[in-house]
């Protein structure tokens, strides 16, 4: 059973989580970027299970569907069973890729193995028993992960998708102008990029249209999807 602990102290698990050491061998099977020697970048959207709201960010759905742009996006099995009808749209695109992020946005290091695999696998199974579609990439709820997750994920076939370039666009205290220097100054090629797409990034659409109109041209990058990204060897042209 998946316990709630207060917020303050998930604050301070979910640091210390992170300063942990990952085993070497578990940290090289954690994908965060892209070949550099390919000027692609990778836009990538959460789609977390939220208390309030639409849950959905229309506005950069649109945006993002009305000019072609790749995008990766991570669902939770709490969100899908929520957005039949978006989910199903969202598929059906050609141009978008869609991952998993956990079933009920749990908190992954603070669980057995066997709990892992439960909140790693519902949204797999949810994606191919309801919308016929076969998930291979994973992203961890909150970014969290300790080796047992590592070991789950990759026994289940699936590939660890992380980013190294984090936006920080559901921080309500964040500008457009200050998310936008932020992913501006790290932006390279093969950059993976989180943002949220649940509504929880009040700025996400304005700053995705600065990116992809100014930032990207400028830097000569070219947004892909995530296993685009991947297979990319050689310089587009």
């Amino acid at each position: 059973m998946l316990r709630r602990l207060p917020l303050w102290l998930w604050s301070v698990l979910h640091v210390v989580s992170l300063s942990l050491a990952v085993p070497a061998i578990s940290s090289a099977q954690v994908i965060k970027s892209g070949p550099p020697a390919c000027p692609g970048i990778a836009l990538t959207f959460d789609l977390c299970p939220v208390k309030k709201g639409s849950g959905y960010d229309k506005p950069l759905m649109d945006y993002l569907i009305q000019h072609r742009i790749p995008s990766t996006f991570f669902m939770s099995g709490k969100w899908m069973t929520k957005h039949e009808e978006e989910t199903d749209q969202l598929l059906g695109i050609e141009f978008f890729e869609v991952g998993t992020h956990g079933d009920v946005h749990a908190h992954l290091p603070m669980h057995s193995a066997d709990e892992q695999r439960a909140e790693v696998l519902g949204p797999v199974r949810l994606l191919r028993d309801h919308h016929a579609h076969h998930a291979t990439l994973f992203r961890p709820p909150y970014g969290e992960y300790n080796g047992t997750t590592v070991d789950v994920v990759k026994a289940l076939g699936l590939q660890f998708i992380q980013w190294n370039i984090e936006s920080g666009d559901p921080d309500p205290t964040l500008s457009a102008e200050q998310i936008l220097d932020r992913v501006t100054k790290r932006a390279k090629p093969g950059s993976i990029i989180v943002f949220h797409a649940n509504g929880k990034g009040k700025q996400t659409r304005q700053v995705i249209e600065r990116l992809t109109t100014e930032v990207f041209p400028h830097k000569g990058l070219t947004p892909m999807t995530v296993s685009d990204l991947l297979a990319c060897k050689q310089p587009t042209r």
